[in-house]
């Protein structure tokens, strides 16, 4: 049986809290995230104002304008697929997200996108057309350059090879804020989806999935407060990277009874408009609903982390019971969300899908995303960047999330059918 929904009632003690509790230790500190980046920054809070490449036939250059100090820089090559990584102290990027987008004229650099990684710490992902060698990355006189020039396949693999072989483990970004304190109500977990420098999907004119749906989580929680018998709980309290995996974990950590992620994409096709709801399944729903979940899965990747899902095999008949019956929790969660969405007047055509979400394989905790709609298409974003709109989308969500809620708890209060005599 899973978590009791609401809390205190009879018949639905959650058999599983000492393997959530255990998980807790699992969520990394910031203090450790910290000690372990090894770098510095000097004095002042540091700024980047502005950003270009400059190429020439044999040198492509990134160029990062600073204000408020200098920072010491450390680069690495990735692949699959090819990058560079730029680790830094904590830059506040105060620039342009389309900057990043193309980088015309370069044979070296596709396109960059940077951002906060961690708390005290930020990264640029620089995104490769060939393979490149880090000529030099340098920080003076209020700039910072990243200079590459070409390189062979095998030279590039070579430099993978030896950054994992005498490189650290890398880092998982630690929450934002502390681990949620215990509570006697139900617990909610919204997940913000994106953050730092994972910027998500981007709009025509610049808007940013993780701001957008940022502020739609925080709009929801506050919802989820205010009907006074559920606890909301954020997996990022700011513009910071979570890997997926952490995302999960916070969840475990806070000994969640409900896991929302929450998403805004785009699409090829700009008239296709509307929210979704998604569950996880093995095998996806549909073409789309495939394409979405490997988008998403690969969140940690775009960060500059190699996508490592962790699967949990327990092998168990408890484990498996368990799983089947988050995954219908999920379900009717589902259904709850799309019959309240109606009411907001933008439900995709087809809004009930499934697929292989990595956020969403927790087996004993009832998980859903919710992708609130399209970038893409000129309806959804007007009403995503209306906080009018946000609003009443978000009531509607935290009207379902306690209709969610109440089925569990009449559920637990039903009476057993008695049993016929042998």
């Amino acid at each position: 049986m899973l978590r009791s929904p609401i809390g205190g009632l009879p018949g639905m003690t959650h058999k599983f809290s000492s393997r959530r509790k255990a998980r807790r230790g699992l969520v990394l500190s910031a203090a450790a995230v910290l000690s372990s980046a090894g770098l510095a920054c000097a004095g002042e809070p540091v700024s980047a104002v502005s950003s270009r490449v400059e190429a020439t036939p044999d040198r492509s250059r990134l160029v990062f304008t600073l204000t408020g100090g200098e920072v010491s820089p450390q680069a690495h090559v990735a692949a699959n697929p090819p990058r560079v990584i730029v680790d830094l102290p904590e830059v506040a990027f105060r620039i342009d997200p389309k900057e990043g987008r193309s980088s015309a004229g370069s044979k070296l650099i596709k396109s960059y996108r940077y951002g906060q990684f961690a708390p005290g710490r930020s990264r640029v992902v620089v995104d490769l057309l060939a393979p490149a060698r880090i000529v030099k990355t340098a920080c003076a006189g209020g700039l910072l350059e990243i200079e590459l020039a070409p390189t062979s396949d095998a030279s590039f693999s070579a430099a993978v090879a030896t950054n994992a072989a005498v490189a650290p483990p890398e880092p998982a970004a630690a929450p934002a804020s502390p681990a949620a304190s215990p509570s006697d109500k139900p617990v909610v977990v919204i997940d913000p989806g994106h953050g730092g420098v994972d910027m998500g999907a981007t709009g025509k004119h610049g808007e940013q999935e993780k701001a957008i749906v940022f502020e739609f989580a925080r709009a929801l929680a506050a919802k989820i407060e205010q009907g006074g018998r559920l606890k909301a709980v954020l997996t990022r309290n700011e513009d910071v990277f979570l890997p997926l995996s952490e995302r999960v974990r916070i969840a475990h950590a806070a000994n969640a009874a409900l896991f929302l992620s929450i998403h805004a994409d785009t699409l090829a096709e700009g008239h296709v408009a509307g929210a979704t709801v998604y569950t996880v399944s093995a095998k996806a729903s549909d073409a789309e609903a495939a394409r979405i979940a490997e988008k998403e899965n690969l969140a940690d990747q775009a960060a500059g982390l190699e996508s490592k899902e962790a699967v949990e095999e327990v092998g168990d008949i408890l484990y498996d019971l368990t799983k089947r019956e988050t995954r219908a929790f999920s379900a009717q969660f589902s259904q709850a969300l799309i019959a309240r969405w109606k009411e907001a007047g933008s439900l995709n055509k087809n809004p009930a899908r499934s697929a292989g979400f990595v956020v969403l394989k927790s087996y004993d905790i009832p998980s859903a995303l919710l992708e609130l709609g399209y970038l893409s298409s000129e309806k959804d974003l007007a009403r995503l960047m209306s906080s009018e709109w946000r609003d009443q989308a978000a009531g509607k969500t935290a009207e379902a999330i306690d209709a969610f809620f109440t089925a569990r708890s009449r559920e637990a209060r039903a009476p057993e059918k008695t049993q016929r005599p042998q």
